[in-house]
């Protein structure tokens, strides 16, 4: 299939194109119900509209904020959303994803601190009210390079992921993972001092927690069976719980419930049906993690930045050209949300992929809203392009096309050079390619 350019100036040619490709895209024509207040945990955000975790790779070299990280979530919370999903922030310093990824550590949790006021104060005075802040915590995995060059941490050799095989030496041994397991519990116990709300305990995007999910062929306690493919995660948050001292404090993922690689080498992934979507096993583990934890939403994703971009993040430039139409991709991530959704009515699901509509992502955000198909919203790229989106939302029930998030890839490859991540398009004064 030709890759198709976006070329939808109205609501009613967005729709009328996703109808001749059956695609499942509920728009709304309003968008009152993203500024309806939603119960989390037993507490209340005041919209259903998050900021995803988006790496700006900005901090210092001991993981603290850097300036340019300060200017994004001051940005952020001048916007006004109801939950902020604070980006990565790695456990261990040789689980970085890069040389300036955050590390939150006793030595630099009052920075983090600091930060936060500094948010909390500065949407209350602009929005009239606080933000919910969840953060991040990561094992970068397959995908580590805390000295800024590749030193993997995997669970097995992925084919799909290696073009030329890794070093057997870097597959990680059952003690490795039960000293990474350990980790999260210090990173509980931080999170809390530097006054987040909860924390993520990560399980996307083919980083360790969520590769270990598709461990079908890794012998030992952590490979082959479901029990023990989910080991590694329900230990994390084990070992998290272990430290949770703060009344209110939860734990929480976001979770990819599919991969889009072939089994065996997949988690959502219809055994013998090529990529075939099968949520069979996420939403028995979501559902496990709710029971056992009492988590109290779920942040849903799909796909790898890094092998299959356009599954959580379809986008129509670049060089890589995916065989399928953007709302193909669209379609997939909105149907399997909405499946996890109503699989699960009494867990509020945080749906992903919102940017890619542009100017249309409030009518597709107030329709799966709306239509019980999530609770909230999640954005990334939008965040990055336009954070005050959600102003004009409000007061206008529509997002401003000349400010949009144009889905050109942009921050996602400043990610990937380890540079300063941001908007390319929209923030130029800061980022360039």
């Amino acid at each position: 299939m030709a890759h198709t350019k976006f070329h939808y100036p109205t609501l009613e040619d967005l729709k009328t194109e996703a109808e001749g490709l059956n695609a499942f895209l509920p728009l709304a024509e309003k968008t009152d119900c993203l500024f309806t207040p939603l119960s989390l945990g037993g507490r209340t955000v005041e919209n259903r509209i998050a900021f995803q975790p988006m790496e700006g790779t900005d901090g210092t070299s001991t993981g603290a904020p850097g300036e340019l990280t300060a200017r994004r979530y001051h940005r952020f919370a001048q916007a006004g959303p109801g939950l902020i999903w604070f980006e990565a922030v790695a456990t261990l310093p040789q689980a970085r994803a890069s040389a300036h990824q955050l590390w939150l550590t006793d030595e630099n949790v009052d920075a983090f601190k600091r930060l936060l006021d500094d948010m909390r104060e500065t949407s209350l005075k602009e929005n009239g009210y606080a933000p919910l802040i969840v953060m991040q915590s990561t094992n970068s995995g397959r995908y580590s390079k805390p000295r800024g060059v590749p030193e993997p941490l995997i669970a097995y050799h992925c084919p799909p992921l290696e073009d030329t095989p890794l070093p057997d030496d870097r597959i990680v041994t059952d003690d490795d993972l039960k000293r990474f397991e350990d980790a999260y519990a210090a990173a509980a116990r931080l999170c809390q001092q530097a006054g987040f709300d909860g924390m993520d305990v990560k399980c996307c995007h083919r980083y360790l927690a969520c590769e270990l999910l598709s461990a079908y062929t890794r012998p030992g306690e952590y490979g082959g069976s479901y029990e023990n493919r989910t080991r590694f995660l329900k230990n994390c948050y084990r070992a998290a719980r272990s430290e949770i001292t703060r009344q209110g404090f939860f734990l929480t993922s976001r979770l990819n419930v599919y991969d889009g690689f072939a089994y065996p080498y997949g988690f959502g992934v219809r055994e013998g049906a090529g990529l075939a979507v099968d949520l069979q096993e996420p939403i028995r583990l979501i559902g496990e993690l709710k029971a056992a934890f009492d988590i109290p939403l779920i942040n849903v994703t799909m796909g790898n930045p890094y092998k299959n971009p356009h599954v959580n993040r379809p986008y129509d430039h670049g060089n890589y050209v995916p065989d399928e139409h953007p709302l193909t991709g669209l379609d997939r991530m909105m149907r399997g949300v909405s499946e996890i959704q109503h699989a699960l009515p009494d867990l509020p699901v945080l749906g992903s992929a919102f940017s890619y509509p542009r100017q249309h992502a409030g009518h597709l955000a107030a329709g799966m809203i709306d239509g019980g198909h999530c609770a909230m919203a999640g954005f990334g790229r939008m965040a990055f392009a336009d954070p005050e989106f959600i102003h004009d939302l409000r007061r206008f029930g529509r997002m401003d096309e000349k400010k949009a998030c144009v889905t050109c890839g942009g921050c996602a490859a400043l990610l990937r050079a380890g540079t300063p991540a941001g908007c390319v398009v929209r923030d130029r004064e800061v980022y360039r390619l």
